[in-house]
C-alpha cells in the first residue's frame, strides 16, 4: 500500500493548538523532570522520592487478595464503603478529637490528590484567588490554575521554622481571596503548626471569610509534638475541608486511597464531581484501607519511630557538613539551606547528582521561598543515608575549597 505524503504531513503536525491555553502554560513537575535524569542509574543514592521505603504490611495486602478471591470487584457507594467511612470517622475522633458523620460529611477518594482537585473545582469561580503558603507541595498551584483560579503565594521562612504567620497571610489577601490551602506537616520543609500557631491564622480566616483546604496527609508523621488539625480549632470545622489518606503513614502510596471530610453542603457538591469523573475509589483499595485502620496502627507507629531515628541522623549530618538545617518536626523531609555554597538550588542539585551521585530535589521546585534550599527525603535506609551524607560532605568541602 502506498503512503500519501499529505497524510504523513497531517499526522506529523503539532496538535498543541487544540489544547486549552491554561494547560499549555502549565510547566511539567520539576520533581519528575529532575528524576528522569536518575532513572536507571544504580550508582545514584536517591533522597528525592516522597514515599515510604516500607512495603505495605502483609496483612493489608492479604486482605486485598482475599477480597479478590471472594469476588469483591464491583463498584461501591460513590462516597465509599460505609464500613470504611465509619472506620475513618472513628479514627479521626480517636486521634484528633474530630467528629464527622460518615453518611454525609465524608468521601473516600482516589488518593488525597483527587480530594484536593475536587475541593478546588467545587469552590473556584473564575478569577478567585487561592492563597498557597510556600514552599509547598507542587500540585496546588497548577490544579488551581486548571480550575480557573489564581494561585497567590504566601511565603514562609526558615527563621520561623517555615510556619505560616498571620501577618504574612493578611498581607496577601485581596477582595478576590476565597480559599486558603494549608499543608502541615509540610512537604517539603517538614514544618508543623501547633495549636497556638493556628489561633492567629484562624482569626485571619474568619475575618476574611475564607474557606480552608487542609491537606494533612502527613498528620501521623510528627515527632516531638502531636499533630493539631486546623479543623479542630474553634470555629474552623465548617470552614475546613480536611484532606487525608493512607499513602504516607500506612505505606500505601500505590493504592491511591484518600478521603476528604467537611460540611455536608461542600461534601455534597464535591460528590457530584466525584460521581461523574471516577464513580468511586477502587473497592480493593478500600478493603485494604479498612484493614489498615482496623489492624495496622501498631505497624504505623513502628514506621514513625524509624523515621524519627533517621530524621535525627540526617539533620545532624547535614549540619556537620556545613549546611544549616532547621529542625523538621513532621513528614519525612529535611530542607537544608545551600546558600553558603554560592550556588542556586538548581545548580547545586545538578552538580550533586553528576559529581557525587546523590539525587535530591532543588528547593525552587516547590515555589517561592524554596530557592536556596534542597529537599532531602529520609525515607530510605540508614546505610543509604550515611553514604549520601558522606558523599555530600565531600562535595560541599570541594565547593568551599574552590
Amino acid at each position: 500500500m502506498s503512503v500519501n505524503s499529505q497524510d504523513v504531513e497531517n499526522n506529523s503536525k503539532s496538535m498543541t493548538s487544540y489544547l486549552s491555553p491554561v494547560v499549555r502554560e502549565i510547566q511539567p513537575s520539576g520533581i519528575r523532570r529532575f528524576f528522569d535524569l536518575v532513572s536507571g542509574n544504580k550508582d545514584i543514592i536517591t533522597l528525592g522520592v516522597g514515599e515510604p521505603d516500607f512495603i505495605t504490611p502483609w496483612h493489608v495486602r492479604e486482605a486485598c487478595v482475599y477480597s479478590l478471591e471472594r469476588g469483591f470487584t464491583s463498584y461501591t457507594s460513590n462516597a465509599g464503603m460505609p464500613e470504611l467511612r465509619e472506620a475513618i470517622a472513628e479514627y479521626l475522633y480517636n486521634s484528633y478529637d474530630l467528629k464527622y458523620d460518615p453518611k454525609d460529611e465524608m468521601i473516600v477518594t482516589v488518593g488525597g490528590s483527587e480530594a484536593i482537585d475536587l475541593a478546588l473545582r467545587a469552590l473556584i469561580e473564575p478569577g478567585d484567588e487561592v492563597l498557597v503558603p510556600v514552599p509547598c507541595y507542587i500540585s496546588y498551584s497548577p490544579i488551581t490554575s486548571i480550575g480557573g483560579g489564581v494561585p497567590v503565594e504566601v511565603e514562609t521562612f526558615a527563621k520561623d521554622s517555615f510556619k505560616l504567620k498571620a501577618e504574612h497571610l493578611q498581607a496577601k489577601i485581596t477582595p478576590k481571596s476565597k480559599i486558603l490551602i494549608l499543608n502541615y506537616p509540610s512537604n517539603p520543609t517538614g514544618g508543623i503548626m501547633t495549636y497556638e500557631d493556628w489561633l492567629p491564622i484562624a482569626k485571619v480566616v474568619e475575618e476574611n471569610d475564607l474557606i480552608v483546604i487542609a491537606d494533612e496527609i502527613y498528620s501521623e508523621l510528627t515527632y516531638d509534638y502531636k499533630h493539631v488539625s486546623f479543623a479542630s480549632i474553634p470555629g474552623m470545622k465548617d470552614r475546613t475541608l480536611l484532606v487525608n489518606g493512607f499513602s504516607k503513614a500506612f505505606a500505601m502510596t500505590g493504592w491511591r486511597m484518600g478521603y476528604v471530610c467537611g460540611h455536608p453542603d461542600l461534601i455534597y457538591a464535591m460528590l457530584k464531581i466525584h460521581q461523574y469523573t471516577v464513580m468511586c475509589a477502587p473497592v480493593m483499595g478500600q478493603v485494604a484501607a479498612l484493614e489498615a485502620l482496623k489492624n495496622g496502627l501498631g505497624e504505623k507507629d513502628h514506621m514513625v519511630e524509624s523515621y524519627n531515628q533517621r530524621r535525627r541522623l540526617i539533620v545532624q549530618g547535614l549540619r556537620d557538613i556545613g549546611l544549616s538545617c532547621h529542625d523538621p518536626q513532621g513528614a519525612f523531609y529535611a530542607f537544608p539551606s545551600i546558600q553558603s555554597t554560592g550556588l542556586s538550588s538548581e545548580e547545586f542539585s545538578q552538580r550533586l547528582l553528576m559529581e557525587a551521585k546523590v539525587a535530591a530535589v532543588p528547593g525552587n521546585a516547590f515555589g517561592g521561598g524554596g530557592e536556596g534550599f534542597l529537599r532531602c527525603s529520609y525515607a530510605t535506609s540508614v546505610s543509604q543515608l550515611n553514604e549520601a551524607l558522606h558523599r555530600m560532605g565531600q562535595f560541599v568541602h570541594k565547593l568551599k575549597q574552590g
